[in-house]
């Protein structure tokens, strides 16, 4: 816990007048008044339900959940251009079904995924709580998808498990006719906000001298070997690439953690930057990174927006070897850990970098880590999955997430489109795999050897690329060949070879 970080109390603050907003909640206002209609900054959670489902009960206890916490009733409205909040003593979850029981099974899934994208993709109006929407689509009897999205404004990853829990957890009381073991919450949100801002005012120069001196001189933008020219305006339009990494190297990595006494997190943060370095010839390399920004028991329970980011910048002069780049990561990531109060949002504040439309202040790659996905929940009488879904959206140039699987690692890049196509990222998570099968095995492999390895992976990929979209447009040729008579003219083969590459 941070210096001073116990000294402020963290208590129930009075109701009347007005409340405040938290510095990011606070950002994500003005965002969404320069960005009226973007899912930007939708969370989206779809689970599979098997099983007898009580209807009633699960709506009953979303209207619950919501009763519960204050910050699922809270609305954010304009006031001379500022925003004010509002909390309505009580509102309810629309949640309306979606049959799609009667149409033949192999176009249920299809339909879903599209009902769920759709969902995902409809902007929130601020100003109307509540910032959380479900839905509920029929497959069947007893088979049915649930449809969450819940604006970034009031959640965050980690409140998204709380909720999942709490549903479980009252849903079984109303089935089974018991009362909710859940113990009362002694603060809400607000209290949290009012706390953050009152622990700022005294103990945030310290932390805020450590950010200023750690990001002094850094490069302002990365530059990523883009696709296209970035736009005046980012769209924030997304695409994902999946990638896994077996356990082979999965364990190596950790054994070399463990040698340099430095945790998985900060070996894989270290060969994406050294990644990064390779992509780009730089050697100052700046990503984002989230801290879950729960420093107090009291807020462990909460639904909110806690997530802070971390700046981390590795800085990769004088061409060192890998275990060296770890020993800086580890150092860096330390230090953030140590400072990660400060608000990501008076971080800028203070350094006042230069504010565009076209990229993200500080940092345009994100890294994270998810080194505990939400377990599985377990609804009375019924089976649940948490269902994927390609997100179209994304708030960064590119970011890279990986998880622990039974079978290594799995992981996604997820990119703007506005900036990078398809190929381009499944060869930069093919070079991220070269890049890691080098240095479990080298540890003292220098970043100019690094860099010539992983620029070779990035041309032989272009070239088996190539052979295959020629060989497709060969076999698309020969097929063409043999079935199509255009009129009474035979089509040339420059031509047939031109519509086989549309």
């Amino acid at each position: 816990t941070a210096e001073g970080l116990d000294d402020v109390p963290l208590v129930s603050v009075s109701r009347a007048g007005p409340l405040p907003l938290s510095f990011a909640q606070e950002r994500l206002w003005f965002f969404d008044q320069l960005e009226p209609n973007s899912a930007a900054y939708n969370i989206p959670r779809v689970l599979r339900l098997n099983g007898p489902l009580d209807t009633n009960a699960l709506r009953r206890s979303l209207d619950t959940i919501v009763a519960r916490h204050e910050v699922l009733r809270t609305s954010f409205l304009n006031d001379s251009g500022k925003p004010a909040l509002s909390i309505a003593a009580s509102t309810t979850v629309e949640t309306p079904l979606f049959d799609l029981s009667r149409l033949p099974a192999q176009d249920r899934d299809q339909e879903t995924r599209e009902l769920a994208n759709r969902e995902t993709q409809r902007s929130f109006d601020l100003a109307q709580a509540p910032l959380l929407r479900a839905g509920l689509v029929r497959l069947g009897e007893e088979e049915h998808v649930l449809l969450l999205t819940m604006h970034h404004i009031i959640s965050d990853g980690w409140s998204m498990g709380v909720f999942l829990r709490e549903l479980t957890s009252i849903y079984n009381a109303f089935m089974t006719g018991e009362s909710t073991a859940l113990p009362a919450l002694a603060v809400q949100y607000v209290d949290f906000a009012a706390w953050q801002r009152q622990w700022l005012s005294g103990a945030l120069q310290k932390q805020l001298d450590y950010w200023r001196e750690e990001l002094a001189g850094a490069p302002p933008v990365i530059d990523l070997p883009v696709d296209r020219p970035r736009p005046p305006v980012r769209s924030f339009r997304g695409a994902r690439q999946s990638l896994a990494i077996s356990k082979e190297i999965t364990d190596k990595l950790k054994g070399l953690a463990r040698a340099e006494r430095a945790t998985l997190f900060m070996t894989l943060l270290t060969a994406f930057q050294l990644l990064l370095s390779c992509l780009t010839n730089q050697d100052d390399i700046v990503v984002g990174s989230p801290a879950a920004g729960r420093n107090r028991p009291e807020l462990e329970a909460l639904i909110g927006y806690f997530v802070n980011t971390l700046v981390l910048r590795a800085q990769l002069s004088g061409d060192p070897d890998f275990r060296e780049s770890l020993r800086r990561s580890r150092t860096v990531a330390l230090g953030a850990f140590a400072n990660q109060d400060v608000p990501f949002e008076k971080l800028v504040e203070e350094l006042q970098p230069t504010r565009t439309l076209k990229v993200n202040p500080l940092f345009q790659v994100w890294f994270a880590w998810q080194n505990a996905l939400v377990e599985r929940q377990e609804f009375n009488g019924l089976t649940v999955e948490s269902l994927t879904i390609d997100s179209a959206t994304t708030r960064h140039d590119l970011q890279l997430t990986l998880w622990e699987t039974a079978n290594g690692l799995g992981g996604a890049f997820t990119y703007s489109t506005d900036l990078f196509e398809a190929e381009t990222i499944a060869c930069m998570a093919e070079q991220f795999n070269t890049l890691l099968t080098i240095v479990v095995e080298q540890p003292g492999i220098v970043l100019s050897a690094l860099r010539a390895a992983v620029n070779e992976t990035g041309r032989a990929f272009r070239n088996r690329t190539g052979e295959q979209l020629e060989e497709a447009g060969r076999q698309k040729l020969k097929s063409t060949r043999r079935k199509v008579v255009t009129g009474t003219q035979a089509s040339s083969k420059e031509e047939l070879w031109t519509k086989s590459h549309r």
